[in-house]
């Protein structure tokens, strides 16, 4: 792990902040595009990837404030790639993490900042909802989420048995054959299994909704926000070998260690990491 200097309270106070202000422009050019008819690109030979003006528009007013404010810091984003980090920070950030279900109309996608310590993994997230106006906030020990029925501080859930676990996920829409074996071996043990909701289902988890997010095939820009989320709400979030997951690959997100256990177990002899 690589060392850092420790932040102040005022230090931290103006990362919040500057998330927070990056969230706020991102919502601001990327609604004018939701539930309008708007040309939907595919950034895949092989299967159905679909960028947006959205989705470009969202990740180059969060650039902009970042560059503004901390000039040294690197950028990690999908749309527009990496840039260096002069100070050891980098924002990871994914303007629309499901471009699926924004160019269908749902609001289950949002915008997902987060700061990482490179080498350490991120420090802090957000997962914000434009259309609802909803924004999950995780890092430095505190989480909230502030939305339509206020502000309130966020808590996982304290269900332990994998039995009584509500699980989600985007399978079978992503990962191979072999990881969705996984994926259902966990499932015939769940209470329930919904599919679908992109990142919302993490924000949930923090939320203490949900029990348990089950993926393959991220992309760090996918994760490091959740994390941070999660983590901060009391979660745990791990590769499907108990590994850190901030860079993406098979992640596995539980409301606590025990519930987080007990999934593990099932997925370890699906996972690529070992």
């Amino acid at each position: 792990m690589t060392s850092f200097p420790v932040l102040s309270n005022k230090e931290k106070k103006e990362l919040i902040e500057l998330a927070n202000e990056a969230a706020d422009r991102a919502r601001e050019a990327i609604l004018p595009y939701f539930r309008k008819n708007i040309d939907v690109n595919n950034k895949d030979k092989e299967a159905f990837d679909p960028v947006t003006e959205a989705d470009k528009a969202g990740e180059d007013a969060i650039r902009q404030v970042i560059s503004f404010y901390r000039p040294d810091d690197g950028i990690w984003g999908e749309e527009n790639g990496e840039s260096e980090s002069n100070s050891g920070y980098r924002w990871v950030i994914d303007p629309i993490d499901g471009t699926r279900s924004f160019i269908s109309g749902t609001p289950t996608w949002g915008v997902l900042i987060s700061l990482e310590q490179i080498g350490n993994g991120p420090i802090l997230g957000i997962i914000d909802q434009p259309y609802i106006k909803e924004r999950f906030i995780g890092g430095f020990g505190a989480s909230e989420v502030q939305g339509p029925l206020g502000v309130r501080s966020l808590q996982v859930s304290a269900t332990a048995s994998l039995s009584e676990s509500k699980l989600f996920t985007t399978f079978p829409e992503v990962g191979t054959e072999k990881e969705k074996m996984g994926f259902s071996a966990v499932a015939r043990e769940a209470k329930l299994v919904r599919y679908g909701l992109d990142c919302y289902a993490y924000a949930l988890v923090a939320a203490g909704q949900v029990d348990l997010v089950i993926e393959a095939s991220l992309n760090a820009y996918d994760i490091q926000a959740p994390i941070s989320v999660i983590q901060a709400a009391g979660g745990v979030v791990t590769s499907w070998s108990g590994k850190p997951a901030h860079l993406g690959g098979q992640v596995i997100a539980a409301a606590n260690q025990k519930l987080h256990q007990q999934a593990l177990d099932i997925l370890n002899p699906y996972s690529d990491d070992k």
